[in-house]
């Protein structure tokens, strides 16, 4: 078992380090024309969500310590409380679209490249961290936010979260398709 989960935080952090290279890449090498461009399947252009992309990780941190103490909690409590975000989805759908719109006016597509590295590290320090039996703890989760949620997430699957998400999203960018 030990074994196992070693090389599966070894697969995460190359993930991240992937993810990371991959981010960079992007950013520095789009053009503005690049940048304004719609997106497939979103409502977002490539900026927009390239900044959505490195929400993922920075929820991941708060989502990481949500679970923390739902699942000191009886797992009644985490069931309810998903309950109660599937419930407030709309809303939720709504502040999600328009945090990106609003982010990238405040926060440049450069600087997101260090926001970037910098949250990846923390994931990557606290990931080194955890113990065995800390990413087996876990919550319920608002399954109708985001197709990567599960109805149960522990620690571990929190971890790999953010990288499925940026892939899922990598693939909706159109940048260097040209005008």
């Amino acid at each position: 078992m030990d074994e196992r989960l070693a090389l599966d935080r070894r697969a995460v952090v190359d993930d991240y380090a992937r993810a990371r290279r991959t981010f960079h890449a992007l950013v520095d090498g789009a053009t503005q024309a690049d940048l304004v461009r719609p997106t497939v399947g979103t409502r977002w252009t490539n900026q927009q969500l390239l900044w959505h992309m490195l929400l993922g990780y920075l929820v991941t941190r708060v989502l990481l310590g949500l679970a923390r103490i739902f699942s000191r909690l009886p797992r009644s409590t985490s069931k309810a409380f998903a309950w109660v975000l599937d419930a407030g989805v709309r809303p939720f759908d709504v502040i999600n679209y328009l945090g990106p719109c609003g982010a990238v006016k405040l926060v440049g597509p450069r600087r997101t490249g260090a926001a970037f590295d910098w949250i990846t590290a923390s994931l990557e320090r606290r990931l080194a961290r955890e113990s065995e039996h800390e990413l087996t703890r876990g919550m319920h989760f608002p399954v109708r936010w985001d197709p990567y949620f599960q109805d149960f997430m522990t620690l571990a699957d929190l971890y790999r979260y953010p990288t499925r998400h940026f892939d899922f999203h990598h693939r909706q960018l159109t940048l260097g398709e040209g005008g």
